[in-house]
């Protein structure tokens, strides 16, 4: 059985991002920054092959993979899975940072942004565990996909689903996942 890869991206910095806003699953357009990280995963991936690329339906997702699709040609199937989406901040969706801040205090904006479990799940939206079930069935649904069709596949998809998606795929623990930061310029590799 041949060794397959998928090379997983976050899209680029938003209008939400640089303004410090949840975004959650709203629509915010990429930043002229945000072009850039575009820009700079389309160089990282120039020499890679990959099959299939999947996105979510958010512009972000696919505004960030279009510069990388320029350099693929072998690039026959463009996907579409919101499983990979952003985690829904509910409630929070749209809101400052510091304005919640202010409104709920630190602690209780530390719990709903980066708290893990059911209980710091913001109201109307989804904790990190939430996020963690539909990305596992996702990964069990690409590796077979892969494996069947014999594909390297390359997704463009968000922060928190990355998160958890890494978890998964690294056996890293909670704590990994709450403190990481994932950069809009870094392209994850795995194997399977």
């Amino acid at each position: 059985m041949g060794r397959f890869k998928i090379y997983l991206f976050r899209h680029g910095q938003t209008t939400f991002n640089r303004d410090e806003r949840f975004t959650g699953q709203m629509e915010a357009r990429l930043t002229v920054e945000g072009k850039r990280h575009a820009e700079e995963i389309s160089r990282k991936l120039k020499n890679k092959k990959f099959h299939v690329a999947i996105q979510t339906h958010l512009s972000r997702s696919k505004d960030t993979l279009k510069p990388v699709l320029k350099y693929h040609p072998e690039c026959k199937l463009i996907l579409e899975d919101d499983r990979m989406i952003e985690r829904s901040y509910g409630n929070l969706s749209g809101k400052s940072h510091q304005e919640m801040i202010r409104k709920y205090g630190q602690t209780q904006y530390d719990n709903w942004h980066r708290g893990y479990g059911v209980e710091n799940r913001p109201p109307r939206g989804e904790c990190f565990a939430d996020v963690e079930k539909r990305v596992k069935l996702f990964i069990k649904d690409l590796k077979k996909f892969m494996l069947k069709n014999k594909v390297n596949v390359a997704i463009s998809a968000h922060g928190n689903s990355i998160r958890l998606f890494r978890k998964i795929m690294e056996r890293a623990s909670k704590k990994d996942v709450v403190s990481w930061f994932i950069p809009y310029d870094k392209v994850f590799e795995y194997e399977i």
